[in-house]
């Protein structure tokens, strides 16, 4: 199973505050132990949302709006793309995320959809072109 794990922005990632070189330390480590155990499979920070910009599809129509954006603790200021045998172990390995505890902080766990999950909808034929085009993906970062 796929999980995505979700960090929320706060005041300061918003602002594009830096984590303090302790921070970054921890977060190498915590990496580290991620990929040793083989369960990471991507893991980044974000920029601010001031440097990014939304699109809106309504009617037919698309709108862009550029960032910064309210609410900052709705968004996302980084990820983790982790593969685990269940959400308790997604739970295990995000409560050992390093954390600063003079802040307070949101992590999300999202589990990812995979193909089995969409039915019989996702027919042999959508299965294969969804498999090819991994493959291409999978090609060109090599």
């Amino acid at each position: 199973m796929r999980f995505m794990i979700l960090i929320k922005s706060d005041a300061d990632t918003e602002a594009g505050a830096m984590p303090s070189e302790e921070m970054l330390a921890a977060m190498g480590r915590y990496n580290e132990e991620l990929v040793k155990a083989g369960v990471m499979l991507a893991g980044e920070g974000l920029h601010p949302s001031s440097r990014g910009a939304r699109v809106r599809f309504s009617g037919g129509e698309t709108t862009v709006v550029d960032g910064p954006f309210s609410e900052a603790k709705e968004l996302v200021a980084g990820f983790w793309l982790i593969q685990v045998k269940s959400k308790e172990e997604a739970i295990e390995w995000v409560r050992r995320i390093p954390a600063d505890p003079a802040v307070e902080q949101e992590i999300e766990i999202r589990q990812v959809f995979e193909a089995e999950d969409f039915g019989e909808e996702f027919t042999p034929e959508l299965r294969e072109a969804e498999e090819r085009l991994r493959a291409e993906v999978a090609s060109q970062q090599s």
